[in-house]
């Protein structure tokens, strides 16, 4: 789980580089986009003769280590006892499979979705060991992404639909109908409860305050002009500009830190986060609407368009949730898959060459160039909720990663815990993307921060994840107003840079 982790920290903190670089170079965008969504656009069969050999070497490769890999699903203890090493066993499965996605964005660029949608698809069809799913895999993949090519060949569409997009399109509603037929082994294992390692959380919470509040001040204060760095001098003028930026990455960060919380143990899931339920996705999805379907759009008509993409994908969260067989895991991989999804239809958008896709994409990156009044009563309305609603789960956030039998065995339904806890997580989410953008690899480092600095216990750890993303969101706003000054760049790329790094420290020390 910690190798799956760091993977997507990675992952983020690279695709947040690749946005600035993005937003660096504009002219570059469509063909970076078009790339990024994977396009099998090709004159000739020189890439499929280039793929060929590869793939022959890498199923060899996976043919050998087929029984090494049957051999963890033993677990460590188990493969040791058998003469196996499952770190080596671990990194050579690794080396197969980023040589294989190596050769293939390399071709054709990324398409997503498949290395996910091909296992389950395999599964659904009775591949059950593992040597099956080797075999069936590839051929599930294979027909995805074909059939996924012919519908982008044949869409009614003036220019042609990256077949990655199309992948996503496809695959992710086809596995939210397989969903509740997968069989998923416990990815999450139940964990005891934990006393707090600070010793007197209250005073570190007290500690983390008034750093806080020291961060806002030098943030309203200190900053960089034409001049070069230096105190405010002219401090009632610049209040109006910096107050309101300033407040809303405060009020965002700590609403996605206590959502990343709160998800992380109802679902018993340390890769659990805001994004990893497609809200932020959602909230995307519904101005990229708007953007097709209006010639321009002010503030409140973003809000609100975000407001409803949100909202919709909460609602299909719920029925989801509502199902018997709705566990944790299937809650994120419904999440994942509609995200993607979601993800997918912004990519079409994004490609084109609309003169409103700039302010599109930097709203996107968590950009708080435009926040004003309005985003700062959202983003402090939201955090109020949550500091008000969320403590009172206290109980139900200690019980729920002690697992699913423990839970009934102290009287709680754990299906309906987290049915209450969804809106609990998805409204001041939403509130948030609203005001910031879709912001949510916060969500993802403030509950791993504030339980590796020794907060252990629910209450403990919600608000010192509150503190943490407040804290990191505002630093990230004040570097990216004061880096590169006169130009500026979104905190959301900003804070994958600040923590993704400092993530990956912590992860190493404390894993």
């Amino acid at each position: 789980m910690t190798l799956i982790l760091a993977g997507l920290v990675v992952s983020l903190t690279c695709g947040s580089a690749g946005a600035l670089l993005v937003l660096l170079h504009r002219e570059y965008m469509t063909e970076l986009f078009m790339w990024q969504s994977g396009s099998l656009v090709q004159t000739g069969d020189a890439t499929a003769l280039a793929l060929l050999p590869r793939l022959a070497a890498a199923a060899v490769l996976a043919a050998l280590l087929a029984r090494p890999l049957a051999l963890l699903e033993l677990e460590d203890a188990g493969a040791a006892g058998l003469g196996l090493s499952p770190a080596r066993t671990r990194l050579a499965g690794l080396a197969v499979a980023v040589g294989l996605s190596a050769a293939v964005v390399t071709a054709v660029g990324v398409i997503g979705f498949v290395g996910l949608a091909a296992p389950a698809m395999a599964r659904l069809c009775g591949a059950r060991t593992l040597r099956q799913r080797l075999a069936a895999a590839p051929l599930a993949g294979a027909l995805l992404l074909w059939l996924a090519d012919q519908l982008a060949q044949h869409a009614p569409f003036a220019d042609e639909i990256p077949a990655g997009t199309v992948t996503a399109l496809l695959g992710a509603p086809l596995l939210l109908a397989l969903l509740p037929r997968l069989r998923l082994a416990g990815s999450t294992a139940p964990t005891a409860p934990s006393r707090d390692r600070t010793g007197r959380p209250a005073l570190w919470l007290g500690l983390g305050l008034a750093l806080l509040v020291i961060a806002t001040a030098a943030a309203l204060l200190f900053g960089r002009d034409a001049d070069g760095w230096g105190w405010a001098a002219d401090v009632p003028a610049l209040l109006p500009l910096r107050a309101p930026r300033a407040a809303t990455a405060l009020f965002a960060g700590a609403v996605l830190g206590m959502a990343g919380t709160l998800l992380q143990r109802m679902t018993g899931n340390p890769m659990a986060a805001p994004e990893m339920l497609g809200i932020s996705a959602g909230a995307s999805t519904g101005v990229v609407l708007l953007l097709l379907a209006v010639p321009g759009f002010d503030r409140f008509a973003t809000l609100a368009a975000a407001a409803v993409g949100a909202l919709a994908t909460l609602a299909v969260l719920l029925l989801i949730a509502r199902r018997p067989s709705a566990a944790p895991e299937r809650l994120l991989l419904a999440g994942v898959a509609l995200a993607t999804m979601f993800s997918g239809l912004a990519a079409v958008v994004l490609a084109g060459d609309d003169p409103r896709v700039d302010r599109l994409l930097a709203w996107m990156s968590g950009s708080t160039y435009h926040a004003g009044l309005p985003e700062t009563a959202v983003a402090a309305m939201a955090a109020v909720a949550m500091l008000a609603l969320a403590p009172l789960t206290a109980r139900w956030l200690e019980i729920l990663p002690l697992g699913a039998t423990p839970a009934r065995a102290l009287g709680l339904d754990p299906a309906r815990a987290r049915l209450a806890l969804l809106p609990l997580v998805a409204v001041p989410v939403a509130a948030a993307t609203l005001a910031i953008g879709p912001l949510s690899f916060v969500g993802l480092m403030a509950p791993h921060m504030a339980r590796l600095a020794g907060f252990r216990r629910a209450l403990p750890q919600l608000l010192a994840s509150a503190l943490a993303g407040a804290l990191i969101l505002l630093l990230a706003d004040w570097l990216g107003r004061t880096l590169i000054f006169p130009w500026q760049v979104p905190a959301g790329l900003l804070a994958a840079f600040i923590g993704g790094p400092y993530l990956l420290w912590l992860l190493r020390r404390g894993a």
